[in-house]
């Protein structure tokens, strides 16, 4: 068996991070029902808000976990994503307030990837997560599919990879990723996530 990944440590270059990345996937839909939104919670797609909006709380759901990949993308390339036909993305608000976002990708042909998930530190602990998984469960299984999957890293909320389990994802792989440091790039603060270190 080949190991792309030597066994023991390995060095990460200065200027980069590393994480262990779960992948967990879900190959029906659950037979529980939908849970209803909390009152003023109302979701608008991304394509009716500007960039400079979309980056804006991007940064702030995802600071702390080290969301970066939507930071590192140009214009036109984030333009042509937040308003691609096959991936549906949706800004979470609160009483006309954005608070979250929820993105599901159905490119490749009778999957949908839940590439991201995630609300500010005010919404969390109340229950909206739960809903809003459930929402994503259903608008992905309302199209022809027949997996749905998301992945997870050891840089997100620690309760993540028990929250997709419990959803009724199961693990299926175990991914490292090492990227270039997105807080030495500038393209998030330098105290963001400070429970990882900077290794300059």
């Amino acid at each position: 068996m080949s190991q792309s990944v030597p066994i023991g440590y390995s060095d990460v270059p200065r200027g980069h991070i590393a994480s262990v990345v779960t992948d967990l996937e879900m190959l029906s839909k659950p037979a529980t029902a939908e849970l209803p939104l909390p009152e003023g919670i109302t979701l608008t797609p991304a394509s009716r808000v500007s960039l400079d909006a979309y980056r804006a709380l991007f940064r702030e759901v995802g600071a702390d976990w080290l969301w970066f990949s939507r930071l590192f993308m140009a214009d036109e390339e984030l333009a042509a994503t937040l308003g691609h036909p096959d991936v549906d993305i949706q800004v979470v608000q609160r009483d006309g307030k954005d608070v979250g976002i929820l993105e599901l990708d159905f490119r490749v042909a009778g999957q949908c990837e839940l590439t991201f998930m995630g609300l500010t530190a005010e919404c969390t602990g109340k229950g909206l997560g739960r809903a809003l998984m459930s929402r994503a469960v259903s608008l992905a299984w309302a199209r022809p599919i027949t997996r749905m999957w998301v992945h997870t890293c050891t840089y997100d909320h620690p309760s993540a990879l028990g929250f997709y389990m419990k959803a009724g994802f199961k693990p299926y792989a175990v991914r490292v990723e090492v990227q270039v440091d997105p807080r030495l790039t500038g393209h998030l603060p330098i105290g963001a996530a400070p429970q990882v270190p900077i290794i300059a």
